[in-house]
């Protein structure tokens, strides 16, 4: 009896565990754009620092689900929870990853003019933090509905970037001296198009998780 209870708690504990790390990963996305929108060097630089955090998370997660499956014997839903977790936690590390690289870039053009108004960049921001959101409630409630429609705002993201870089490309064009900065907006809408993907790849491995099929999104 006490076996079972040992492990339901460690089961609790990775669950817990996953959703904080996804917090986290989730936070580190947000502040990279907030960083970007207010020319915040200082916020770029503690996100930066801050991101150890989360590489930690995912090598004490992993090393749960590692002793959860040797010790015990998990069947069904468990088994499926512990895989799902393995899985995402490489994309929230990815995803903090991402952040890192739009903070760097944010501290290297903070103190300038940007190519161009920063109206679209925010827009695709806003969009994946909604899916990440509902990621890390479908994960904590096992209710999937709001992961249907990732796809679609997956091709919202996507259209958003395309419209970004070619507005981005026609800058360069016209004022060869907006190379630079316009080539940083480039990749950091670049880099949030694939904060996007990330977030289909964690809800597959969610409805996954939750109904034991495997859903490719986005």
């Amino acid at each position: 009896m006490k076996v079972r209870k040992d492990y339901l708690e460690a089961l609790e504990k990775l669950k817990s565990d996953v959703l904080r790390m996804g917090e986290l990963a989730k936070a580190a996305a947000k502040n990279a754009i907030d960083a970007l929108v207010n020319h915040d060097k200082e916020l770029a630089v503690r996100l930066l620092e801050e991101n150890s955090v989360i590489d930690r998370m995912e090598f004490e997660i992993e090393n749960q689900c590692m002793r959860l499956l040797a010790l015990q014997q998990p069947m069904a839903i468990d088994l499926r929870t512990i895989e799902t977790s393995l899985k995402i936690i490489t994309d929230f590390d990815r995803i903090s990853d991402l952040a890192g690289d739009i903070a760097e870039i944010v501290i290297q053009i903070a103190d300038q003019p940007y190519a161009k108004p920063l109206i679209d960049i925010p827009r695709i921001s806003e969009i994946s933090q909604g899916m990440l959101a509902d990621c890390l409630e479908a994960f904590a409630t096992h209710r999937i509905e709001k992961l249907e429609d990732f796809s679609a705002r997956d091709d919202i993201v996507d259209a958003l970037f395309g419209q970004i870089r070619r507005e981005l490309v026609a800058i360069m064009i016209e004022n060869p001296r907006a190379i630079t900065s316009a080539s940083h907006l480039i990749f950091i809408g670049l880099h949030q198009e694939r904060i996007a993907d990330h977030a289909c790849n964690i809800a597959g491995r969610i409805i996954y998780m939750v109904t034991g099929e495997r859903r490719k999104l986005g």
